[in-house]
């Protein structure tokens, strides 16, 4: 098998990198290696926001319906080529085919709403504010935005940045994880081919050194990341006192809440589902049930089903997750149910040392099951970012409320019930920002915005949706008044020509 080399995207081109450190990109699935991708040097990284701060200048004053026509362009590229996106997903990444084509479907989405661009980015008027005074806004783009994404969504969390940003018109500079470029080249190469143009959106690889000089970089003046909290709060600081615009989305301790009065099998579909879905590897997966009163007694069947769950490659369509990223990640996930086992919670299914036939290589975990988790322990206070489930007992809805909002995390949580009353109090009462209802994985729509909150979120604005555009905008306010010339003889339409 010929192994891809990656290119950097500079200028409208992919680019040979000339650096001199390359990376492997494994299947992990297998370990064998399947790309190549630099970590590209500092003059590459200038070339690249160079080339964003010169097309600036024209794709500012591009209209509106033209960009409108461009998304939709890209819009219809990715439809037509969900398929070929999800396979090099699953080939890089590992998680199964239909996860990758909702994952495709999910960044669609995005390109889909970026579409609205004409009515998205409009100002407001206030005709004679005062005597004669307009005063009304303009919503202009920034310049120069920049992307850092992590590897659990290569087209998702790219298409939650750079379609809007450069919808609006700014031009903007990507790095992807370094551990699964290839589909979000593809997907690069497709906005061009909907006709991008040259210079708006770029791509840069690489790793600490590469994401420092984003940073830092005097040109680029808003930055989107998505990825861990450690680095996620050292990016948002670094660029906030650089003087950029900063978003920051981070980790997070999902926890679904289960009432005794829920839909028993659709609850606990959708909380497996939630929890062990792409190896758990997403910062929205419920990796914590809370089991209400009577609930608790699920325990046993939820077990089984996650006991139940096919583990196999991501090319195999009916297997339920596939592997972990790297090596890296299958040892820190083990190390994590060694250490819950250690400090006292039940391992009452345990995932490790698992094998799959003919795959002896691949980085597998088998759903994990921990109960009797406390929230001082190490399996709880983490992000495993594996497919691990932490139960949680509680008397009452009062007291899973509690529980949650003791978490210094706030991405995400679901509540399972056939309470109205109950939900609304959930929702009301509960300090998350993103609630889902009967829902197990609650990410709105795209064109509502991304709400994580708390120590899951750094910056006032999220992706997607109206704070999106607000993030990738500036407001300029215009105060305006006319005066009729002096000396007018004969009317002011007869001494001023129109023609």
């Amino acid at each position: 098998m010929s192994v891809r080399e990656i290119p950097l995207y500079i200028d409208g081109q992919p680019v040979p990198s000339e650096s001199g450190e390359w990376r492997d990109v494994l299947n992990p699935a297998t370990q064998e290696v399947v790309a190549r991708v630099p970590f590209c040097t500092s003059d590459e990284v200038d070339r690249a926001v160079a080339s964003a701060k010169a097309a600036f200048k024209t794709w500012r004053k591009v209209p509106l319906a033209k960009r409108m026509r461009i998304m939709l362009a890209f819009q219809a590229l990715i439809r037509e080529h969900t398929a070929e996106l999800a396979a090099l997903i699953t080939e890089e990444h590992g998680k199964t085919l239909p996860d990758a084509e909702g994952e495709v479907g999910r960044g669609l989405e995005v390109v889909e709403h970026a579409c609205s661009i004409p009515s998205l980015q409009l100002g407001e008027l206030a005709e004679n504010a005062a005597n004669d005074v307009d005063v009304y806004t303009m919503s202009q783009p920034l310049g120069v935005g920049a992307g850092i994404t992590a590897f659990n969504f290569p087209i998702m969390l790219p298409c939650f940045m750079f379609p809007l940003a450069i919808a609006t018109g700014n031009t903007f500079v990507l790095k992807p994880s370094e551990q699964d470029p290839s589909s979000t080249m593809r997907l690069v190469e497709l906005a061009h081919e909907a006709g991008v143009p040259a210079g708006v959106l770029n791509v840069v690889h690489g790793g600490p050194d590469v994401a420092n000089q984003i940073c830092d970089h005097p040109d680029i003046k808003a930055l989107s990341f998505i990825g861990s909290t450690q680095v996620g709060t050292h990016i948002y600081r670094r660029g906030t006192e650089a003087g950029k615009r900063v978003q920051s989305m981070m980790g997070a301790k999902n926890h679904c809440v289960v009432m005794p009065d829920a839909n028993r099998s659709q609850a606990i579909n959708n909380l497996l589902g939630s929890a062990f879905g792409a190896a758990g590897q997403r910062c929205m997966a419920n990796s914590v049930v809370v089991l209400v009163g009577e609930a608790r007694a699920w325990l046993e069947d939820i077990v089984e089903g996650a006991r139940n769950m096919k583990v196999g490659p991501g090319t195999q369509r009916d297997a339920d997750l596939g592997p972990l990223v790297s090596p890296a990640a299958l040892e820190r996930v083990e190390g994590l149910i060694d250490a819950g086992a250690k400090e006292g919670a039940t391992l009452a299914l345990d995932g490790r040392g698992l094998k799959v036939e003919g795959y002896p290589n691949g980085n597998f975990v088998g759903p994990t099951v921990f109960s009797d988790v406390t929230a001082e322990m190490t399996i709880y206070r983490e992000e495993v970012f594996g497919p691990v489930l932490c139960v949680v007992g509680v008397e009452t809805l009062d007291d899973a409320i509690a529980f949650v909002n003791a978490n210094p995390n706030g991405n995400g949580t679901s509540i399972f019930t056939n309470s109205g009353w109950v939900a609304r109090r959930y929702e009301s009462d509960i300090d998350v920002g993103q609630v889902g209802i009967n829902v197990p994985i609650p990410v709105p729509v795209a064109y509502f915005s991304f709400t994580g909150s708390r120590a899951s979120k750094l910056g006032d604005l999220g992706p997607n949706g109206k704070q999106a555009i607000q993030f990738w905008t500036q407001t300029k306010t215009v105060t305006a008044r006319w005066f009729e010339p002096e000396n007018v003889s004969g009317g002011i339409n007869s001494t001023i020509s129109l023609g």
